[in-house]
């Protein structure tokens, strides 16, 4: 998207000889560049006469919060201006942001007022941890910070600047930089900017790709890169072996015997069984299906419900799990993607474990993990000496070795302790389901969708199974009742709604209130 109107920037106060200073701050998410592209604009302000101040306030972390560099700049008449440290509310000509939701957040500190602040903040998005610790989709709306965009601003040049950069084969700071020039907010010629690029040394020619794309779009010479359809995530191909063919093939033809409505999500969701673990995974998974399908009628919702939250249950995530999904080769393509890796560099990759004792426990043959689980002192032990975080470089031979080991025991998995649990949750649920399909046909497939509730592993993992337990609670209370699948529903909206559950204790405060 690009957004513009009149170029219109007003000047904060006046400095030696009433010489205008010009205020600019850009907010960053760590890794972006933000030291670079404040760097570029003190040296073309210099290079054209003005003196120039740049400081930084660094965020807590890459996304916990931005980096604010800041940068006060007026023409040089031999005097010494006098300069600030940070962005004031309200006195800020120039607004850069690395990233939608740092425009956002410009806005709402106060740092874009209209009638004078030029915004200048690329599209793309990269979510906030506030958006990803939710149990449910946190994601904010970007239509409505764009919308605030053209309210609070002057001047908005807003487009995917990330799309640019990699396109060009740089970094958004150089993407930035083109932005900021074309918008014509500074009074340097493009020339300039160029210069600087040139004279940083390194990643020349991409960054002047970047830049002239950048700079384009913004003075509307060129239309900024359309967001590209959403679809649904691609499954990983099933190689399946030959000696496998046969039996692949019968679970083919029991999918294609199953109604039609149901037939493509129940196609999907037994591609990623299968991909989890083996054919015959697939096979208990068709098997669930089925029995769902023979209580339900046109238009087959609960069948679809089935088709999708079974193949949830059945692909827990565990050790064996993460192991190979870090090890795969999608993974790495997937990575050197995101971070433009050239063919002439070298990707140095480190991932972060931290298995607890439940976990380590979980991952043995049944009869061991509980056995070692009922030895306090060993888990003691355990925790003083092993339970910390630790960093795997999947790059080198080692890491990588440590990984694939440990998801070569995937053919192990229903013979270790963490899926007789898994087993025995999902079997209680699945019959669960079965009863009151029955019954009320509704109401089983909110209880199917209440398994959405249960995700990730390690502590994520033990929140959502608390959440699924308080929810399932409440059905004996439901049952009967002619609005049980509309209050179900809600009870795990609820639960989706918050990290620490106030939400649902409200949900459920107003259940128990039947019961009296």
């Amino acid at each position: 998207m690009n957004i513009q109107t009149n170029p219109i920037v007003a000047r904060r106060s006046p400095g030696p000889d009433g010489e205008k200073i010009i205020t600019l701050a850009a907010l960053a998410v760590g890794g972006q560049g933000g030291g670079v592209l404040t760097n570029w604009i003190v040296a073309v302000a210099e290079a054209n006469g003005f003196r120039a101040q740049s400081t930084s306030v660094a965020g807590v972390a890459q996304r916990t919060g931005a980096t604010i560099y800041y940068v006060e700049m007026c023409r040089d008449t031999g005097r010494a201006p006098v300069f600030s440290l940070s962005p004031s509310i309200g006195d800020v000509d120039i607004l850069m942001a690395s990233e939608l939701m740092e425009g956002g957040r410009a806005i709402t500190r106060g740092f874009v007022t209209p009638g004078r602040t030029t915004l200048i903040a690329s599209t793309h998005r990269i979510a906030a941890v506030s958006e990803k610790v939710n149990p449910g989709d946190g994601r904010v709306d970007g239509a409505d910070v764009i919308e605030a965009m053209g309210i609070a601003a002057d001047h908005v040049v807003a487009f995917d600047m990330e799309t640019v950069a990699k396109r060009a084969g740089s970094v958004i700071s150089s993407s930035l930089l083109g932005a900021l020039a074309g918008s014509g907010s500074l009074p340097f010629p493009r020339e300039s900017f160029e210069e600087v690029i040139r004279k940083s040394g390194r990643g020349v020619e991409a960054s002047l790709r970047a830049f002239g794309d950048a700079y384009d779009i913004a003075k509307g010479i060129t239309p900024a890169p359309q967001p590209e359809d959403v679809e649904a995530p691609i499954l990983p191909v099933l190689h399946v072996p030959q000696k496998l063919k046969t039996k692949w093939a019968t679970l083919e033809a029991r999918v294609a015997a199953l109604p039609e409505d149901a037939r493509e999500m129940t196609a999907l969701g037994l591609q990623k069984v299968v991909d989890y673990q083996d054919v015959d995974y697939g096979s208990d998974y068709l098997d669930m299906v089925e029995k769902i399908v023979a209580l339900d009628t046109t238009p087959y919702e609960m069948s679809i419900n089935a088709a999708k939250y079974c193949a949830r249950a059945l692909c827990y995530d565990d050790i064996l799990r993460v192991a190979d999904i870090k090890t795969r080769a999608s993974r790495f393509e997937r990575v050197k993607n995101e971070v433009v890796v050239k063919d002439d560099q070298l990707l140095m990759l480190t991932e972060y474990f931290h298995p607890r004792f439940e976990e380590f426990t979980t991952t043995l043959p049944r009869s061991l993990g509980k056995w070692l689980q009922r030895r306090k002192g060993l888990e003691a032990f355990y925790s003083k000496h092993f339970d910390k975080g630790r960093r795997i470089r999947t790059d080198s031979l080692r890491g990588f070795m440590m990984l694939w080991i440990v998801s070569s025991l995937r053919p192990y998995r229903r013979k270790l302790l963490r899926h007789e649990s898994e087993m025995a949750h999902v079997d209680a649920w699945f019959n669960t389901v079965c009863d009151l399909a029955k019954s009320d046909p509704a109401l089983a497939s909110e209880v199917l969708a209440n398994y959405r509730l249960i995700k990730g592993y390690s502590d994520t993992h033990a929140r959502g199974l608390s959440k699924f337990a308080r929810v399932m609670g409440a059905l004996e209370l439901l049952e009967g009742r002619a609005d049980a699948a509309d209050w179900m529903r809600r009870l795990r909206v609820a639960a989706l709604d918050d990290v620490k559950g106030d939400s649902l204790d409200g949900a459920l405060a107003t259940v128990e209130s039947f019961a009296r």
